[in-house]
Order: C-alpha cells, then sequence, then structure tokens
C-alpha cells in the first residue's frame, strides 16, 4: 500500500519543477516583451519585406517571443558579426515560423519549414533548437507558409537593403 508520503513526493517534484521554470523564465520574458527594434529593409530574390533588427544578444534572445502575428511582407533578421551555426528556438512563440539561414553574400545555408512554438510549460522544457546545415551570418524568420508561398529555396539570394 503507499503511503501518503510516497504519493506526494511526485507531486511535491512536478509542482518544485514547474515553479523553477516559472521562476527562471519569468522576469526575462518581461523584459524582452518590452524590447524595441530597428525596422530595415530586405529582399529575398523579388520579394520585398519589411524585418526587425535583431542585431544585438538581447534582441536576438527574445526575438519574435510573445508577439501575436506576423504579415507575409514582414519577418525578423538576427544579424551577426562573424559566420556561425546559430540556432534559433520557438520558446513563446505564438505561431509557427519559417526559418532561413544565410551566409555573408547572402547565400541560402539552410531552410526549416513551419518551425512549431513551443508555449506550454511542457512545451518549452523540451524545446527543440533549430540549427543550419552550415555557417550562417544572417538568420530571416517569416511567418509559416513564405517559403513555400514564395518558392524560397537553396538558390534564393539575399538582398540588404536598409539595415
Amino acid at each position: 500500500m503507499v503511503t501518503r508520503t510516497e504519493a506526494l513526493v511526485p507531486i511535491i517534484i512536478a509542482a518544485t519543477i514547474v515553479g523553477l521554470v516559472g521562476l527562471f523564465t519569468l522576469p526575462g520574458d518581461v523584459k524582452l516583451q518590452s524590447a524595441e527594434f530597428s525596422i530595415g529593409t530586405i529582399k529575398i530574390d523579388d520579394v520585398v519585406l519589411q524585418v526587425q533588427i535583431a542585431d544585438t544578444a538581447a534582441k536576438r534572445t527574445g526575438g519574435l517571443m510573445f508577439q501575436k502575428q506576423l504579415p507575409f511582407d514582414e519577418g525578423m533578421i538576427f544579424v551577426f558579426e562573424e559566420p556561425g551555426s546559430y540556432g534559433l528556438w520557438m520558446r513563446n512563440m505564438q505561431f509557427p515560423l519559417d526559418m532561413i539561414w544565410f551566409d555573408a553574400d547572402g547565400r541560402v545555408v539552410s531552410i526549416i519549414e513551419g518551425a512549431l512554438p513551443c508555449i506550454t510549460v511542457e512545451e518549452i522544457i523540451s524545446c527543440d533548437t533549430y540549427h543550419p546545415d552550415g555557417m550562417a551570418t544572417y538568420i530571416l524568420e517569416v511567418t509559416s507558409g513564405f517559403v513555400e508561398k514564395y518558392n524560397i529555396t537553396e538558390d534564393s539570394i539575399l538582398t540588404l537593403i536598409s539595415i
């Protein structure tokens, strides 16, 4: 027969884990929600986009967290000083995304379509990080379906108009 203490131990452990996740994520998330991004313009092949520019570590960490939607003519571009295998996650995202990694010359390095958001505690704990197949200097996040709608491929080219 299971004692009262034995029955409560898993519940206490689960409550502690949930509390710690909340403790470590909420303060940062509140700060990230109020981040201000500069706006720029880019072009992929013949598609012109207005983009929010994430060009600092703090802005790159927050990304599009908590934003409710993103029209097809908008996106977020992550700008790095050096090429690297930079990963993205979907923590606290509110909608699915397509992600496109580019090298310093604007050539596509990798494409992920339909990355799903991680919103619940269970999803956040096991949230995947997406990595490119090669070294990238820029990452573009756009609404899921963008890659298919505009036929973005490994041969597509990124042109920075104003960032």
